[in-house]
């Protein structure tokens, strides 16, 4: 009896949500997260950023299951009540980019970076939809984009002012990366992540530094013996590793690599360095290379999501069907609904 009077709250129903969504039980942490959204709106105490944040909890474990169209619909109930949460945008971005609704995905991971340019699981997304839609619409693809909101600097400011607090008062919690990023999870801490833990605070959450607080997807972090860089070095490898994305963008492969590989010499550390820069060897068919990369990043960080996907495609392209089935049974393992993931899978299994 006094278990079940005690999740009467909604903050309990929250948390218990939350622990049953750890557990990979998303159906009942949906049907917790909804029992708790009720609590909170019959209260008339009730907090708009607390709403928010059980409805983005609730879109995570749909997003989890596979339910993008229901995904999105708490996206929008949780920026309606809680304007440019980072958590609620990078959900919504990967269930539309799930849905193939590209320029949608787009701005949302767009409107995150303005809100934090440091978000890996957006500046991946990002390159992803400008992939698409560039082979949809062409070159002309940004005509046909709706607006992309403009972030209030109040907005930034707060982020700013709780990322301060948090470098005096943290206590770190294991953490679990974004992205890309794709699955967001429910948030537990102010920090959105590729794929964000439960949240139990209302205020603005401000995106890991890329790949070093690894998403869900990515929870399989191993040691490496790299040595850490310097503060000034990894400010350096990022501005260089910037360059190569703007690159990037152009279809300036080869001239990225020369970035990509630069930003390495000063961080070798930078998971998504290497998962960019074998992009980029895919792209000028150095597959062997491309490989080594991916063997790079997976040596910082055993489940990367990208890193497990890429190493498929260029073993698929050498002709090494075993490992590229065991790369992608891999990552299905992370992420059971990755759709691209699924339909490699697919086409290798036919040859």
């Amino acid at each position: 009896m006094p278990q079940k009077q005690k999740l009467k709250s909604w903050s309990d129903l929250k948390q218990a949500g939350n622990e049953r969504f750890k557990t990979g039980q998303y159906g009942e942490a949906t049907t917790l997260y909804s029992q708790a959204i009720k609590e909170l709106e019959k209260s008339s105490k009730k907090n708009p950023e607390d709403l928010g944040i059980l409805y983005s909890n609730r879109a995570a474990s749909y997003l989890k299951d596979g339910n993008c169209a229901e995904c999105v619909k708490d996206c929008n109930m949780s920026l309606d009540l809680f304007p440019f949460n980072v958590k609620s945008l990078l959900r919504r971005a990967a269930a539309y980019e799930a849905l193939e609704r590209y320029r949608q995905a787009y701005i949302d991971y767009k409107t995150a970076l303005q809100i934090d340019c440091n978000i890996a699981a957006a500046h991946d997304g990002t390159n992803r939809m400008t992939k698409a839609l560039t082979e949809a619409d062409g070159p002309s693809w940004r005509e046909k984009l709706p607006p992309i909101p403009t972030v209030p600097l109040s907005v930034k400011e707060k982020l700013a002012q709780q990322n301060a607090a948090k470098t005096t008062q943290q206590n770190p919690t294991p953490q679990q990366n974004p992205t890309p990023q794709q699955n967001p999870k429910p948030q537990q801490n102010p920090t959105p992540q590729q794929n964000p833990t439960p949240q139990q605070n209302p205020k603005p959450q401000q995106n890991p530094k890329p790949q070093q607080n690894p998403t869900p997807q990515q929870n399989g972090t191993k040691q490496t013996n790299k040595s850490a860089p310097s503060d000034k070095d990894k400010k350096k490898g990022q501005a260089l590793k910037d360059e190569g994305n703007a690159l990037v963008k152009k279809g300036e492969h080869k001239k990225a690599i020369e970035k990509y590989t630069q930003s390495l010499k000063l961080n070798p550390t930078e998971v998504t360095t290497y998962t960019n820069r074998a992009l980029c060897y895919l792209s000028v068919k150095q597959y062997k290379d491309a490989v080594r990369d991916c063997d790079e990043a997976l040596m910082i960080d055993g489940g990367n999501v990208k890193a497990l996907y890429r190493r498929a495609q260029a073993r698929k392209e050498l002709k090494d069907v075993e490992a590229c089935v065991q790369d992608l049974n891999s990552l299905l393992k992370v992420e059971p609904k990755n759709t691209a993931a699924l339909k490699l899978l697919q086409e290798v299994q036919k040859k």
